[in-house]
This record gives C-alpha cells, sequence and structure tokens, in this order.
C-alpha cells in the first residue's frame, strides 16, 4: 500500500515537473529569430573586434593573456582618440544648442573617465601574477565595466531628435567603436579568470 502511494506521488511529481517545463520553454522566444539590424550590428562589432587585433596575431599567437593585454592597450588608444575627437569637436562647433553643448561636455567627461579606468587596468594587467591574482582579476574588469558604462552613457546624451544629426552621427560612430572594442577586451579578460 505504501509503495503504491509512493508511486502514484512519484508519477503525480514527474507530470508537475513535465508541465512546468513544457510551460518554461514554450513561453521563451526562439533566440534564433534576430532582425536584421542586430545581424548588421553584430558582424560590425565582429569586424571592428577582428580588424583591431589582426595587426597584432604574430605576437599573441595563443597566448589569452597577450590577446587581452593587446585588447585593452588597442582599446585604449581607440579610447584616448575619441577622447580627443569629442573635446575638439566641442571647441570647434558653433551654433550648438544648450543641449547639444551639455551633451557634448558630458561626452567629454565620461571619455575622460573611461580613458582614465583603461589605464588603470592596463596597469593592473603588468602585474597578474601571485596570490592576489583573483582581486588583481576582478579590479580589471571593474574599470573595464566601468569604462564600457562611461561609453554608454556618453552615448545616451545624444538621444533623442533635438541633437544636430551630422554631430550626433560623428561621435555615435566613434563612441560606438570603442565601445565595441571594449565590451570585446572584457570579454576576453573575462577569460582569464
Amino acid at each position: 500500500m505504501n509503495s503504491m502511494r509512493f508511486s502514484v506521488k512519484s508519477h503525480f511529481l514527474n507530470f508537475l515537473i513535465y508541465v512546468s517545463l513544457t510551460i518554461f520553454f514554450a513561453s521563451q522566444p526562439c533566440l534564433a529569430q534576430t532582425s536584421e539590424t542586430h545581424s548588421n550590428s553584430s558582424n560590425d562589432f565582429i569586424r571592428t573586434a577582428c580588424g583591431s587585433l589582426s595587426a597584432y596575431a604574430q605576437s599573441i599567437k595563443t597566448d589569452p593573456f597577450q590577446l587581452a593585454n593587446v585588447a585593452l592597450s588597442v582599446t585604449m588608444k581607440e579610447a584616448q582618440n575619441t577622447s580627443t575627437t569629442v573635446t575638439k569637436l566641442l571647441l570647434e562647433s558653433q551654433n550648438l544648442t544648450t543641449k547639444e553643448t551639455n551633451a557634448i561636455r558630458d561626452c567629454v567627461e565620461n571619455m575622460k573617465g573611461s580613458v582614465s579606468e583603461l589605464k588603470q587596468s592596463l596597469v593592473a594587467m603588468e602585474d597578474l601574477k601571485g596570490p592576489d591574482f583573483e582581486m588583481q582579476i576582478s579590479n580589471i574588469q571593474t574599470w573595464v565595466s566601468a569604462a564600457l558604462t562611461n561609453e554608454d552613457t556618453c552615448m545616451d546624451g545624444f538621444e533623442g531628435k533635438a541633437m544636430n544629426g551630422k554631430i550626433k552621427d560623428t561621435l555615435s560612430n566613434f563612441i560606438e567603436k570603442v565601445a565595441q572594442l571594449t565590451s570585446n577586451a572584457l570579454a576576453l579578460i573575462n577569460k582569464l579568470y
């Protein structure tokens, strides 16, 4: 009698698990469905990431540490160039609205912060040995993630139609490229741990 109750309970439990899993998977969106825009953005990301590192293939070889270090270095140089470009644009642009001027000023500060965090990360990458490895990697991940947040925040300032189209497009292209490189560097750093 006890074995029969156990068997019924067991079947009922299996049935509940089956129904729950069926409902769960049926409610999940299909990840294979992507929009053309997402696909183009992904392709641009891959081209940017691979194109920026391919010149260093000979020195990187198959060393994941070297790959992450080079990716971070390339990212920092691109962030510095972008920061300089944004600063020049602010100084040289005329007839900007108050909103445009404020958005570009904020972006200048965000890009300076991004460059600073990437520099800290590069310095820390030079000393990634010993018992503090986990803490050092954690710090690097935090700084690179903060750099990416600064870049995203910079882009947020250009949302909407109130921004001059040419300025918006120019800045968006520069910042999007450095954000892609930063994201790639962060992914490679995450693989070290």
